[in-house]
Order: C-alpha cells, then sequence, then structure tokens
C-alpha cells in the first residue's frame, strides 16, 4: 500500500527544492523579484499604507563570497545564518522570510466571542485542513461583534489561513469572496505583490522543511502553540514567478491522483475501524465470549464490591457519593436508578442491549477521578528532574505513555493502575499508568481503581464510550468535563468474563492493528 502521506511529502519536497519543474535561466531572479517589494514596501510605508515598525524587522538573505547565508538587518548589521539554512536552492531562487513580502502578520481575536445561529461566519483552527477551507461547518458572530473585530483584521480571498495552535502547521488559500472573522488560532498571510504565488506559498509552508520549523518553534505544554513572531521569522525558499506558477499548477495536477490513493486507503482504514467498534459493541453487551452459568453472579460481585467499599468509607478511607445510587431492571423490563429520596427512570440513558446476568453500574459507584492541574514553566524541566509531567495526548502513543517532561513540584499525582484518558483538545486518548507516579496536566484525567476491579474491562468500556463522550466535548478547543466520566453507565458482567472479554478483545484488536501497520 502506498504511503500517501510521504508521497505528498515527496512531491511538496521536490517542489521547494526545484526539483518538480526545470528552470529557465532567461527568468528574472527571485532577489530581484523580492528588492522590489521591499522598495513597494518603503512607498507604502510614505503613503501611510503601512506604519514604519511594519518594515524594522524585514531582512535581506544572501549568499557571501565564502558561500554561506548571510542575513542583513534594516539597521546595516549583517549575521551569518548557515545553520538555519536547510539546503542550497537552484540559481535564480533566494530565502525569504515571511514577513519580509507579506503584508503584517497577525492572528484573529483572542477572546472567546459570542456566538448566534445567524451572522457573520466565524472560523477557527478546525475550520482548515491541509490545503482547505470547510465552509459548512462553520460557527457564526452577531453583526456587533463582527464590526469590532473586522476593524482590526478583514480575511480576503487568496489570503493564507495558518493554525497557529491545536492543528499547528496546517494551512489552506481563502478560495472565495466573503465577509468572514477568525479566531485567535488562525494567523493570515498575505503577500504584498502577486508576484509571490499564493498557491506556491501554501505548497511552501505545507512542505516538511517549514513544518519543522514550525515544530521546532512550539510553545506552551499540553494545547501548544505557534507564536506570531516564529511565523514572522519563518525561511521559505522563493523561486522566480514564472516558476512558481508553473511549480503550483504541477501541485494540483498531481494532488488529485494523491487524493484517489488516499480515498481508497482512508476506507480501508475506516473499514477497520468499524470492525473494532463492532468488536467493543459485541463486548459491552456480553456477546463476545460466551456465558458460563456456574460463574458467580454479578449481582453477587456487586454486593461484595459495595460491601468492601462501605468498610473503606468507615475507615475513612474515600469519602461516600452525596447522590449514591443503584440501578436496577424494573417488573416493567425498563430500568431505573434508586437515590437515597428517590428512583427515576434511565433506560434511555443505555446506550447498549444489556445481557442477562449483567448489572449496571455509574462510573463514579465504584471509581474515583483525578483532574489533572497545568504547572507553571518554572515548575517543570525536560532533564529527569522530579516525576515525570504528563502533559497531553502527544504523551499517548499506542495505548503507552511516553515521557518528556518532569516536575519536582507536583500538585495532581497520578499513580499505578490509574486508566488516564485525555479530556481537552484530543479527545479519548487511553493509557494505564504502569510505570508509578506522575502529575497531570489539566487535559488529562485519572480515572483511579478504589476497589479491586478489573482496569482492563473498565478500559474496554471507556473505549466504547468514546464517540458519545466525544460528541459531549464544548468549546472552541473541545473539552469534557468530569460529570461526562463519572456518569458513564457501565455494564459489570461475571468476575471470569470480564477477564475472558479483556483477552478476547486484545487478540482480535491485535490482528486488527497488524493489518493497520501493512497500510501505513
Amino acid at each position: 500500500m502506498i504511503d500517501t502521506v510521504a508521497l505528498r511529502e515527496k512531491v511538496l519536497d521536490l517542489a521547494i527544492r526545484g526539483k518538480l519543474v526545470p528552470q529557465d535561466p532567461n527568468d528574472e531572479p527571485a532577489s530581484v523579484l523580492l528588492e522590489r517589494i521591499r522598495e513597494q514596501k518603503q512607498q507604502m510605508v510614505k503613503e501611510g499604507k503601512l506604519k514604519a515598525k511594519d518594515i524594522k524587522d524585514d531582512s535581506v538573505i544572501f549568499v557571501g563570497d565564502d558561500n554561506l547565508h548571510y542575513e542583513k538587518f534594516a539597521d546595516g548589521t549583517v549575521k551569518c545564518i548557515e545553520d538555519e539554512i536547510p539546503f542550497e536552492l537552484p540559481e535564480g531562487w533566494a530565502w525569504s522570510r515571511l514577513q519580509s513580502f507579506c503584508f503584517p502578520i497577525t492572528d484573529g481575536t483572542h477572546q472567546t466571542p459570542t456566538y448566534s445561529d445567524e451572522g457573520y461566519i466565524f472560523l477557527s483552527a478546525k475550520n482548515v485542513t491541509k490545503g482547505k477551507i470547510d465552509w459548512d461547518n462553520v460557527m457564526h458572530i452577531p453583526e456587533s461583534l463582527h464590526k469590532e473585530l473586522y476593524a482590526r483584521i478583514a480575511p480576503q480571498k487568496n489570503d493564507i489561513l495558518l493554525a497557529k495552535n491545536g492543528t499547528v502547521g496546517v494551512a489552506a488559500i481563502v478560495d472565495r469572496d466573503c465577509i468572514f472573522d477568525i479566531y485567535v488560532t488562525l494567523a493570515v498571510l498575505r503577500t504584498i505583490s502577486e508576484e509571490i504565488v499564493p498557491q506556491y506559498l501554501l505548497t511552501a509552508i505545507l512542505s516538511s522543511t517549514v513544518q519543522a520549523f514550525f515544530k521546532s518553534s512550539l510553545i506552551g505544554i499540553g494545547v501548544q502553540n505557534l507564536h506570531l513572531e516564529h511565523i514572522r521569522k519563518t525561511p521559505v525558499p522563493i523561486p522566480p514567478t514564472r516558476e512558481q506558477k508553473a511549480i503550483a499548477h504541477q501541485v494540483n495536477l498531481l494532488e488529485p491522483y494523491i487524493l484517489k490513493v488516499e480515498e481508497q486507503k482512508n476506507e480501508l482504514y475506516a473499514e477497520l475501524r468499524h470492525i473494532k467498534s463492532k468488536i467493543l459493541d459485541l463486548a459491552i453487551r456480553g456477546k463476545l465470549v460466551p456465558q458460563d452459568p456456574n460463574d458467580e453472579p454479578a449481582s453477587v460481585l456487586l454486593e461484595r464490591i459495595r460491601a468492601e467499599k462501605e468498610e473503606l468509607i468507615k475507615q475513612g478511607k474515600i469519602k461516600r457519593d452525596k447522590k449514591e445510587s443503584i440501578i436496577f431492571k424494573g417488573e416493567d423490563n425498563s430500568y431505573y436508578e434508586k437515590f437515597e429520596d428517590s428512583v427515576e427512570n434511565i433506560t434511555d440513558e443505555i446506550p447498549f442491549e444489556v445481557a442477562q446476568g449483567v448489572e449496571l453500574v455509574r462510573l463514579k459507584s465504584l471509581w474515583g477521578l483525578l483532574s489533572g492541574r497545568d504547572l507553571a514553566p518554572s515548575e517543570y524541566n525536560d532533564c529527569g528532574k522530579g516525576i515525570p509531567y504528563i502533559t497531553g495526548a502527544s504523551n499517548f502513543v499506542n495505548g503507552e505513555i511516553q515521557i518528556n517532561r518532569w516536575t519536582e513540584k507536583p500538585q495532581v499525582v497520578s499513580c499505578i493502575g490509574d486508566l488516564l484518558i485525555t479530556c481537552k483538545g484530543t479527545i479519548g486518548e487511553i493509557a494505564i499508568n504502569d510505570f508509578g507516579e506522575a502529575h497531570l496536566a489539566r487535559q488529562i484525567m485519572a480515572i483511579r481503581n478504589i476497589l479491586d476491579l478489573n482496569l482492563d474491562y473498565l478500559a474496554i468500556c471507556i473505549k466504547y464510550h468514546i464517540e458519545f463522550i466525544k460528541a459531549s466535548a464544548k468549546g472552541l478547543i473541545p473539552g469534557i468535563s468530569r460529570e461526562d466520566i463519572l456518569n458513564l453507565i457501565l455494564p459489570i458482567p461475571t468476575k471470569i468474563q470480564q477477564t475472558t472479554t479483556v483477552q478476547k478483545v486484545n487478540d482480535l484488536f491485535a490482528i486488527i492493528d497488524t493489518i493497520e501497520k501493512s497500510l501505513s
């Protein structure tokens, strides 16, 4: 199976190295083009169309007599930047920083807006994919807020929208004439001159070279950000204008073929995900492994667990839930939840068929939940001092935790046996803490075993509920609450059936994972 991600990266890499289309020695060198843009910007300052501060950091990148790359700044100083230049360019090309040939690069509003059912389109990073803007799933803001935002920045056709947090580095060209506003998660890049072709610039931005520069510039923890200053300083290879157009044309010709292969590959992945979902569905309904009538009934198991919990409460090791409840099946085959002073019909809350002999519980009845908390940059390190600091989805790799930060000032500490789940940004990544104490950022929750329960079976239940959990996420950076997790309704079969279900799911998932790896 063709790796379409690598194929697209190769096409873009060839494009920005001048190897996708032939060079024409008769083309005007890019250095002349860039000099013309500098003069144009200086004239715009004189005319009041730009401010002096908008061009004070512009620079010229050139190759010296020693064949090394240098950068000359507006104040006349020159600095060797050879270590910033990733590769040599063809004759007639030149390196330039984004800010040197763009209008002042800025981002959208930093305030979370008030939305309305109608009004002006409001885009955030989630509306931008690689090369395209999703205009079908947009938010709207009222006219009063639009006037305030549009006075600050007015995006227009052929601008490039660049995601600066969340899906960092993803970018697309505005492909229609319409009035819209943007959130802080997006930056706007608009070229000074039509001689810098937007489609070529997008090709350069999406290339692995520029994406690597973005990645090395990320700041923050958990949900990382690309700062505007780093965007402005991004070095980009600029060919002559005619070659820019030829490159853009060639990339556009190749893209449909890559998309076709990608579509077929995605269909296979989707089918495998559907199979996994079906396996979880059978597991949760008790139909993946046979039931043994000789097993201790789940009702007896739960009674013993509740007795153990009551003893822990008496010993002061855990606190009693103020809304303690028991779920039971009524004579009308409906399911009810009994509280201290009331009974409620909860049949509509149960998204799965309940097998014979299976008991239902709220997650909060048998497990505890720990919510994370972010630390200040001064409170963590990357040199192994203290205990691990788990900051977000990037730490979750194939069901295991990878550690790259530590802290000597932990506040919210996970321990061995906790089931960790991402709850903000990327939601639903799961891993079991099998390594020891770790501080959790607020993007993470820890489901804690307070009793002797099968944690792997719980993980299966959580994986089943993931899509339901994601559907309840709120905010521009999606997040779920403690209540979303604590109130999940879980099926509890016999202890033996929990164990055999876990083994069967693991065996089947291992087969599917092998198939998925063969596709990549």
